[in-house]
């Protein structure tokens, strides 16, 4: 079942987890507004249900899923729609969204959902509840969680792979929810291997955390085969190929999917959400974030209603320091930095990582010396530089025929290039492209 103790290439960061690692979840109050996208998830945005001047209680779908990649999404907070209307994005696009004016004395107690007893429901219900609940991964990808539960039927599943990895510096997002809600943790996995029909689980966990490692060994069910497996401390161990290729020993082949080696890969707070589903029957209208850095005077690990927006984040943490230079969502590594204040948390939102001058300094950059750094350091064996190349001259069919779409943008060779090129971003740039034209055409 073990595969290696490690899997080869990869970096070694500065971890920076100690600001939160140790601080317990507490929740923020509401807002006074609340920002809802209805992109939020991979897959089809959903299709808008409300308008403008209608009251909506906490719970309540605000949008549907259009289609089966697709999930619904509901109101965070009980209130007044206040608009419909185009909001920045986390993604640096403007997105329609939802913006709630919260009901200032309402004591946002969601609206009750009648979710069935999950024994005596077959594995396609519980799919059905699954995505009706609006469950993304929120490891950051927010991908439907639902669409996992349901392999194809030629394509056997044998073992779930619990993510608990969370390997991005500074975030404590999975730390802290492993430490205080392992309970949930394990009822989410007991539902998720009856749903996949599969008689094994492993939860992957690095060995910096040893007290999750630990609350999660301590509440480990009598009648299931589940494990947890400390891990190796490096970047990037929480990515999907990474982890399997780890816990199982076998690579998920270029342009397949984890099921085609019998895996499912789930996000330890994804497995929570749903052992929070079927315990209370509230959809995902919360979630776990990491704010943290430098550049924040509370760092804190916060229960923050979707959709809050980011300068209500940041005050109820202390505000910002003097020297805070650039706000990113997510990690440093693969996160995305926010140019307006008014970006809403969204479903996928795992951190909020402020950084200073000192980390956030500008480089001047050089052309390539072709040291090979990158090469070394890509776990997934790309040639960086060639790619690099290609990228800059706009030839983007060839980079394809490199194999650029196994390219998971981990951040790896922008990290030790030393000319300062960032190709992790170049890479993306080429990815959008690829897309365009294979839509156009």
């Amino acid at each position: 079942m073990l595969g290696s103790s490690t899997f080869r290439h990869g970096v070694h960061p500065p971890e920076t987890k100690h600001l939160t690692e140790t601080v317990p979840v507490r929740r923020m109050p509401f807002p006074d507004e609340i920002v809802l996208p209805l992109r939020q998830h991979a897959g089809r945005p959903a299709r808008l249900l409300v308008k403008v001047g209608d009251h909506v209680e906490r719970g309540d779908k605000v949008a549907e899923a259009d289609g089966f990649v697709s999930v619904p999404i509901h109101a965070s907070a009980t209130g007044t729609v206040k608009d419909i209307c185009l909001w920045p994005h986390p993604d640096g696009s403007m997105a329609e969204s939802v913006v709630i004016a919260v009901e200032k004395f309402s004591p946002q107690i969601p609206r009750p959902r009648i979710v069935p007893q999950w024994e005596g429901l077959s594995p396609q219900q519980v799919v059905e509840e699954v995505q009706k609940a609006g469950v993304v991964g929120l490891g950051g990808a927010a991908f439907p969680t639902h669409v996992k539960l349901l392999p194809p039927a030629d394509v056997p599943v044998h073992t779930l792979i619990v993510n608990g990895a969370e390997c991005e510096p500074y975030l404590t997002t999975d730390h802290r929810t492993m430490v205080e809600y392992p309970e949930r943790v394990q009822f989410g996995i007991r539902i998720m291997m009856k749903a996949l029909g599969v008689d094994r689980a492993v939860i992957g966990v690095e060995k910096n955390k040893p007290d999750a490692i630990a609350r999660l060994r301590e509440t480990l069910p009598d009648d299931l085969d589940v494990s947890v497996l400390p891990l190796t401390v490096k970047y990037p161990q929480g990515a999907e190929k990474m982890l399997i290729q780890v816990v199982t020993g076998h690579e998920v082949p270029s342009g397949k999917l984890p099921m085609n080696v019998g895996v499912v890969v789930q996000n330890v707070g994804s497995i929570a959400c749903i052992g929070e589903i079927f315990d209370t029957g509230y959809p995902l209208i919360e979630r776990v974030v990491t704010v943290t850095g430098p550049g924040v005077r509370k760092p804190s690990n916060l229960l923050v209603p979707v959709g809050t927006r980011l300068r209500d984040v940041l005050e109820f943490c202390g505000g910002l320091t003097d020297d805070a230079t650039q706000i990113v969502f997510g990690g440093p590594m693969m996160g995305a930095a926010q140019p307006d204040l008014d970006t809403p948390l969204i479903k996928g939102t795992t951190g909020v990582v402020v950084l200073t001058k000192k980390e956030a300094r500008s480089v001047e950059r050089y052309p390539c010396i072709h040291c090979g750094r990158c090469l070394e350091a890509c776990p997934v064996f790309l040639n960086p530089s060639l790619l690099g190349t290609q990228a800059q001259a706009g030839r983007y069919e060839e980079m394809e025929a490199a194999n650029l779409m196994d390219c998971m943008l981990c951040g790896c060779c922008s990290y030790v290039c030393p000319s300062h090129i960032p190709l992790s971003q170049m890479f993306a740039l080429g990815k959008n492209m690829l897309r365009k034209r294979q839509a156009a055409a």
